[in-house]
């Protein structure tokens, strides 16, 4: 997902330099997104894998759907955890998609906004490796989810100070870089961390539910995002395009997006508290027997 995201980010502006390759790059795009879907679709048969996955899945009958959701809904730790991180999906969706139009007004090109657009992502990448890596090892999930939703939150913070004032490229390359390393960080480790304080729940259920949680409070705070927005006149300093009449300002957008990514974090590092419910699991299964397939660490 995430290098996906990245490669629109560079291709975009390459290949649209004027509007009548629009088409082209929905063609571009769309490609590869049937192709996928196709074979998804086709080429998957199986439900789980020929050995299980982790010691925990051995003997693991899932929680029907609606007794799962039902399960999810009464466990304030999921539901902490599904609100905060569907808080930094939204705000993470309405920085990638509102980019251009933030950075144009103080007139920064398109190839700039693709550019941090490309380093958000791509460093967004790293940090997942990395954290993921190091989470891995340790398994302190909740510690390095709370000090990403942290760092990221000041991150974007920087970024609504500094993407309102001109020929500030060099600062507003590095803070993409960092909110896109703390921010992406978090992305697979709060799934784990979904798993972890929801199970027996199905692993389906606990983090599809994170993402239609994204999902809505994206569109909420894309919505809300344009409405903040002020109409000015176009100036000759703003490169959000030739011959338009208005363009937008976004200061206060920004603020806001900062002010909600605050408060997540908030929220989230404040009241989020579980256990490792499959971690326990596991270790008394690994305990009591050797399990085939499975490899204990």
């Amino acid at each position: 997902n995430p290098i996906g995201i990245l490669l629109a980010n560079l291709i975009s502006p390459a290949v649209v330099t004027e509007e009548t390759y629009i088409p082209v790059l929905f063609g571009i795009y769309g490609i590869p997104a049937v192709l996928a879907c196709v074979m998804a679709t086709a080429g998957i048969s199986e439900k789980e894998p020929p050995t299980p996955p982790s010691a925990s899945a051995v003997n693991l009958v899932p929680e029907p759907f609606f007794s799962g959701l039902k399960q999810l809904m009464t466990n304030k730790a999921y539901i902490i955890l599904m609100l905060s991180f569907g808080s930094g999906v939204g705000l993470f969706t309405a920085f990638s998609s509102f980019l251009e139009q933030i950075l144009c007004y103080k007139g920064y090109s398109n190839f700039f906004a693709g550019l941090c657009g490309a380093l958000f992502i791509f460093f967004g990448f790293v940090g997942a490796l990395l954290c993921g890596l190091y989470v891995d090892r340790t398994k302190k999930f909740t510690e390095v989810v709370k000090i990403c939703f942290c760092l990221s939150s000041l991150a974007s913070i920087a970024f609504a100070v500094v993407s309102s004032l001109r020929d500030q490229a060099v600062w507003l390359g590095i803070i993409s870089l960092l909110f896109g390393f703390f921010g992406f960080a978090a992305y697979p480790i709060a799934m784990e961390l979904a798993v972890e304080c929801s199970h027996p729940v199905g692993e389906g259920t606990s983090t599809g539910l994170s993402f239609i949680s994204g999902q809505i409070q994206s569109l909420i705070y894309m919505l809300l995002l344009q409405s903040l927005t002020r109409t000015v006149a176009a100036s000759s300093l703003s490169s959000c395009g030739e011959g338009q009449i208005e363009i937008s300002d976004w200061s206060v957008s920004t603020l806001v997006m900062a002010g909600l990514g605050s408060l997540g974090s908030c929220v989230f590092v404040i009241f989020f508290h579980t256990d490792y419910k499959r971690l326990q699991l596991e270790g008394k299964s690994t305990d009591n027997e050797e399990i085939p397939g499975v490899t204990s660490s």
